[in-house]
């Protein structure tokens, strides 16, 4: 006769291998590392702050993570992380890989057909790994060099198919391919010439080294900025997600609202076949139309819709400026069901929503069923920003970048502020995990400051007791130098700044006459364009703004007078 404790093994191990929970997984953190995750799950910081912070990241078959750091060093421009002594924490870093990176956007980092590919802003790399070995042995690669000089928006992600092709991004250095860039009521350039060799999707040979844009050929255009992008193995297609444009309300306030200019036009997630073309810089997506809409700068007034009604339509779309930074399609086991071949999508976070909280700073889910979208787009992992109103984008503690899958199914994610990386585990049974699970998140969807549609007068961070230079400060710079004076990832900061601490005259030539030149501030160099004020702005109005700014960033003891600015004036504009 059988024991009872045979009768019960015999019951439950097989059940185990369906219903039992996860095991083999290490311990989560406590706290999760700070995050908010679906009920089930837990996460663990497997690196506190890799130096040199992290852009994108990957995970070799044996657990092993490379990190393209966000800030080069004399050592390199990667990062190797190994666990040694099994606790699921990376304690041994290396860095590696001498190559040079103007800017913080080289982005990639990716493991394709044993080799370790990564980019800067300007080139695309890749070395065979060493089985055994954390650094690779093989020499490095130069697979794609672009020849134009380093401007915004150049990232380099990459995507490959299965026929050995891959698929590099080179984005357009323009918000909208204006006359004048950045300057309100400026019109577009029609037809705008960047898109000849910017603003769209290369498709390269993955095999051959030494490339040049012009020995790939045009994909797909019509996308402004794109730093997400992957290829779905599961519908065999390219799949990217376009940071879309700004300032809709700042260059055009006759058509559009302050809320409207914080939460439109939408980041748009595509499908993409060969020959498409998203619209940019003709048009854009408004989520709350559901509709392509005609740019304001091509005639467009809010409520027009596209004149070309063949621009690619979005799968899915989210609101304005949530910075979509790495795509990642779910293969693995170890999550529940419905999370397999489904989309995760890391949101950096905005830096343009101003008068209304910043937004985004979390990871998404989208559902997808038989290679299309099956539900509204979820909350999965949120908290990286450390709180719940974000005033500027510097008050981010952390502000998430890179996605990769582990060889277990686990989800890690990095962020570019401190070198943070998490590893996200589902310990719960996967057969129970449904709707109740996923309250929680839905609620902080609808609820958090930085997930939520705003309230159009409870959410305008502007209704406080503002003088009327901070006003005018928040209106026309705080969107880019932040509310604050700090600056970001992208603009530089006021605060502090070299620049205000001599002649007043050239800041004012600065912003008169705008400026599209490489620049140092505070050691951090910064490659974008500011837009001129000689046309929008009154010289009492700038003397107001810049007074505000040396007084209120600088401990200027005086300001700048309507003198100074005329002097100026009459020193740019002299006939």
């Amino acid at each position: 006769m059988k024991s009872i404790q045979t009768i019960l093994l015999s019951i439950c191990i097989p059940a185990c291998f369906t219903m039992c929970r996860q095991t083999g997984l290490p311990p989560g953190d406590p706290d999760n590392g700070g995050l908010f995750l679906p009920e089930g799950f837990d996460a663990i910081v497997v690196a506190d702050s890799v130096p040199g912070a992290a852009r994108h990241i990957a995970i070799n078959s044996n657990g092993d993570v490379y990190v393209k750091l966000r800030f080069i060093s004399d050592a390199g421009g990667n990062a190797a992380l190994q666990d040694v002594n099994g606790d699921g924490k990376m304690d041994s870093v290396k860095i590696w890989a001498d190559y040079t990176d103007k800017g913080q956007y080289g982005t990639e980092m990716r493991i394709h057909n044993g080799y370790l590919w990564y980019s800067s802003v300007t080139q695309v790399f890749r070395q065979k790994l060493t089985r055994g070995k954390l650094i690779p042995e093989s020499p490095m690669e130069l697979m794609l060099t672009d020849t134009q000089p380093p401007r915004s928006h150049d990232t380099k992600p990459i995507a490959f198919d299965k026929k050995g092709n891959m698929y590099i991004p080179f984005g357009a250095p323009s918000d909208c391919c204006q006359v004048s860039e950045g300057a309100p009521f400026s019109p577009g350039k029609d037809p705008c010439p960047l898109l000849e060799t910017r603003g769209g999707i290369w498709k390269f040979d993955a095999g051959k080294p030494n490339q040049f844009q012009q020995d790939g050929e045009l994909f797909a255009g019509g996308f402004r900025s794109i730093v997400a992008i992957a290829w779905n193995n599961a519908d065999d297609h390219l799949y990217t997600i376009m940071h879309g444009r700004d300032y809709l309300h700042w260059n055009w306030p006759m058509y559009y609202t302050e809320l409207e200019g914080a939460i439109l036009p939408s980041e748009e997630f595509f499908r993409i076949k060969k020959g498409d073309n998203a619209g940019w810089p003709y048009a854009y997506w408004d989520h709350l139309k559901n509709k392509k809409m005609q740019a304001p700068e091509y005639g467009g007034n809010g409520r027009m819709e596209a004149k070309d009604s063949s621009y690619l339509k979005p799968i899915v779309s989210f609101p304005g400026h949530f910075a979509p930074n790495d795509l990642l399609f779910y293969t693995g086991n170890q999550f529940p069901e419905r999370y397999r071949n489904g989309a995760f999508i890391a949101f950096h976070g905005s830096t343009s929503s101003a008068p209304y909280p910043q937004a985004g700073y979390f990871i998404a889910f989208v559902p997808f069923t038989n290679g299309q979208p099956s539900g509204a787009w979820e909350v999965f992992a949120d908290g990286f920003a450390g709180r719940d109103t974000i005033y500027n984008t510097s008050d981010a503690k952390y502000r998430p970048m890179g996605l990769s899958q582990g060889p277990d199914g686990s989800l890690y994610v990095s962020e570019t502020e401190k070198g943070k990386i998490w590893r996200i585990m589902f310990k719960g049974v996967r057969e129970k995990f449904g709707a109740p699970a996923l309250a929680a998140m839905d609620k902080r969807k609808a609820e958090a400051p930085n997930t939520k549609m705003p309230d159009e007068l409870k959410d305008n961070l502007d209704r406080k007791d503002y003088s009327p230079a901070a006003r005018m400060y928040n209106t026309y710079c705080g969107k880019c130098h932040e509310r604050n004076g700090e600056g970001n990832n992208r603009f530089p900061p006021l605060k502090g700044s070299e620049w205000f601490a001599g002649d007043i005259q050239q800041p004012l030539h600065i912003v008169l006459n705008g400026m599209e030149v490489e620049m140092m501030v505070r050691g951090r160099r910064f490659i974008n364009t500011m837009p001129a004020f000689a046309n929008v702005l009154t010289d009492e109005q700038l003397a107001d703004v810049l007074t505000y700014v040396k007084t209120e960033f600088n401990g200027a003891a005086s300001g700048v007078s309507v003198q100074e600015v005329r002097k100026a004036r009459k020193e740019l504009f002299k006939k």
